[in-house]
């Protein structure tokens, strides 16, 4: 049965127990390519695209629209035409029944990694860490006012394959709200005390919007530090920045309100769910959080303009890096990545906004592996 291919439901985050396959955008008999869109699925935190994770000639079609199953659960199967139905309804049936029993023990077993806290620099950092590899691990930096779990769709991915940790900054998640000068150069020095902290010499960083900036500056100030660096529609490579979003971001104190400023974050509005509304007002209302995200602002965004200008410098990087963009971001212009010499890798990716590393999670998590190798 070497021939026959599982496609099962995802695992998005370390929360996602189960999902719902809200539509199928193929039917049985129909070939698939990986990285093809081929469902929409909700969970109880966000809704997305589901990308084919290999090519095949679907045979099979396991859960119908509307239908929660658990994580891991059988979606689809596909093998070629030359496989008789009767050996790939045995499959099915070997693979139903050995799910069920898996299940069954990892219910028993429960628990899971949970995210922790640190001292880094007198800072209380959060941090989850998965995975566990030889050689420099992957560290994740967020963007303004998000947390660990803006990467539940990338760093599961590159576990595999490196220890991976992802971080909250300082004001942000589960950390500190102290933000000190509340400039890039004072979040990024929190981001060397937490490496010192955990024991990394150097490692391969990647950060989304000023998460971007932050690795930026780390490894134009610290080359030592990075292996490599990945920046996800970066901030630090032009003036311009949507103050309506930042504005909005800091301003809005009701889901009604809050919703439309979410959405400019991706391409399609469909993906912010009323969960992600939800948590994001719940983040908003800790201790410390409003005045923390203030001073960033002030600090980052003076005048409605980027204050961080670290696009000339780029020529100086000593490392391994790249830019991922999306080119529908309403945030950051993807244009900006045009002040990336040869040196830099730059890819544009269609149909994501914002959150490319959410929206196009697939290409994105092949491009950081390719680099950090």
């Amino acid at each position: 049965m070497a021939d026959i291919e599982t496609i099962v439901m995802p695992k998005w985050g370390l929360a996602m127990q189960e999902g719902m396959l809200a539509q199928w955008h193929v039917e049985e008999g129909q070939d698939v390519t990986k990285g093809q869109e081929i469902a929409d699925i909700e969970t109880s935190k966000i809704a997305n695209v589901f990308e084919s994770p290999i090519t095949g000639h679907l045979r099979r079609r396991l859960v119908q629209d509307g239908e929660t199953v658990l994580v891991g659960a059988l979606l689809a199967v596909c093998a070629p035409s030359s496989v008789p139905d009767a050996e790939v309804e045995s499959f099915i049936a070997a693979f139903q029944e050995k799910f069920a029993a898996e299940a069954e023990a990892a219910a028993a077993a429960g628990g899971g990694p949970e995210p922790e806290t640190i001292e880094a620099g007198g800072r209380k950092l959060r941090f989850l860490k998965l995975g566990s590899a030889e050689g420099p691990p992957v560290i994740f930096v967020h963007g303004f006012g998000g947390d660990l779990n803006n990467w539940l769709f990338n760093q599961e991915k590159l576990a595999e394959t490196h220890t991976t940790y992802a971080v909250d900054l300082p004001g942000h998640g589960g950390s500190t709200k102290e933000v000190g000068k509340a400039d890039v150069g004072a979040l990024a020095a929190a981001v060397v005390d937490f490496m010192g902290a955990i024991g990394a010499e150097k490692a391969h960083l990647v950060g989304h919007s000023l998460g971007g900036g932050v690795c930026l500056a780390i490894a134009l100030d610290h080359p030592e530090k990075a292996a490599s660096v990945t920046m996800l529609a970066p901030a630090g490579l032009g003036p311009d920045i949507s103050m309506e979003y930042i504005d909005g971001f800091i301003g809005a104190s009701r889901a009604k309100k809050l919703k439309p400023v979410l959405e400019m974050l991706v391409a399609n509005p469909d993906l912010v769910t009323r969960d992600m509304v939800e948590d994001v007002l719940k983040f908003k209302r800790m201790d410390g959080v409003a005045d923390a995200l203030n001073a960033i602002s002030t600090a980052a965004f003076a005048g409605g303009r980027q204050t961080l200008s670290l696009a000339p410098r780029l020529g100086e990087l000593k490392v391994p890096a790249q830019i991922i963009w999306g080119r529908k971001d309403r945030v950051l212009p993807s244009s900006q990545a045009e002040a990336a010499p040869t040196s830099v890798k730059v890819t544009v990716l269609d149909d994501a906004g914002h959150l490319v590393h959410m929206e196009k999670a697939a290409e994105v998590n092949e491009l950081i592996a390719a680099l950090a190798g």
